[in-house]
C-alpha cells in the first residue's frame, strides 16, 4: 500500500524503535523537568525537524553518498561523536557540582540544563543521535518499494507514521518530566544522580555513533 512493501512491520518495528532510550527523548525528558512544558515542547519541535532532516537525506540517497566516500562518513561520525560526548560531560559536571553544594547551587543547577534555545539543542542531539541516523539510513528505506511509482508519497507515508509514534512519545515524555520535576526539587541528591546517569548514557551514544557502520 502507497508503495510500502510491508506497513504492519514497519509500523510494529518503528513503535519498538522509539521506545528505546536515546539522547532525543532523554534531552526532552530534563528539559521539561527543569523548563517546563513549553521549553519540552520547544526541544520535541526540533526533534521533529532534526527528524525530517534525516527521513529527506534518506529519500534523496544521501546514504549512497556517504557510503561511497567513507571519508566524510568517518568525519560526521566523529564530529557527532564528539557532540554528544561533550553534552554528556557537561551534564556530569552540573551534577558534580550539585551533589557537592546541593544547597547553594540548586536554583542555579535547577536552571542550567543549558542556557540555549532547546529547540536549536535538540535539532542538533536529533541530527547527531546514532538510533535516528541507523534507523533512517537503514532500516526506513528496506521499506520502500522501488517499483512503486510514486516514491515521494511513500517516503511522506513512512514519514508520517514515525512523526506521529514520535509526538505521542515526546508528549508523554514531557509531562512525566513536568510530574517529576517538584520531587527532584526537593531532593536536590537525586536530580543530580539523574543529571550524572543522563549524562554518562550520552557519552555512551557518543561512542556508539563513533562505532557506527554504514553497512
Amino acid at each position: 500500500m502507497f508503495g510500502v512493501t510491508d506497513l504492519a512491520t514497519y509500523v510494529l518495528g518503528t513503535i519498538a524503535i522509539i521506545l528505546l532510550p536515546g539522547p532525543n527523548s532523554l534531552y526532552v525528558l530534563s528539559v521539561a523537568a527543569q523548563r517546563g512544558v513549553k521549553k519540552g515542547y520547544q526541544g520535541a519541535c526540533g526533534i521533529f525537524l532534526g527528524d525530517f532532516i534525516l527521513m529527506v537525506l534518506s529519500a534523496t540517497g544521501v546514504a549512497g553518498v556517504l557510503k561511497a566516500n567513507p571519508g566524510l562518513f568517518f568525519v560526521l561520525k566523529y564530529a557527532g561523536a564528539a557532540y554528544l560526548a561533550w553534552v554528556g560531560i557537561q551534564m556530569l559536571i552540573g551534577a558534580y557540582k550539585r551533589l557537592r553544594h546541593p544547597q547553594g547551587l540548586a536554583e542555579v543547577a535547577a536552571s542550567k540544563v543549558d542556557s540555549s534555545d532547546p529547540f536549536r539543542k535538540a535539532l542538533v542531539i536529533s541530527l547527531l543521535n546514532p538510533k535516528a541516523i541507523l534507523f533512517f539510513l537503514s532500516f526506513f528505506i528496506q521499506f520502500v518499494d522501488p517499483g512503486y511509482p510514486h516514491p515521494v508519497l511513500t517516503f511522506a507515508v513512512l514519514g508520517a507514521i514515525v512523526q506521529t509514534f514520535s509526538a505521542l512519545y515526546l508528549t508523554a515524555v514531557i509531562f512525566i518530566g513536568v510530574r517529576v520535576a517538584d520531587e527532584f526539587r526537593r531532593r536536590q541528591r537525586l536530580a543530580a544522580s539523574m543529571s550524572g546517569g543522563v549524562g554518562a548514557m550520552f557519552i555512551g551514544f557518543g561512542a556508539k555513533l563513533a562505532t557506527a557502520s554504514m553497512n
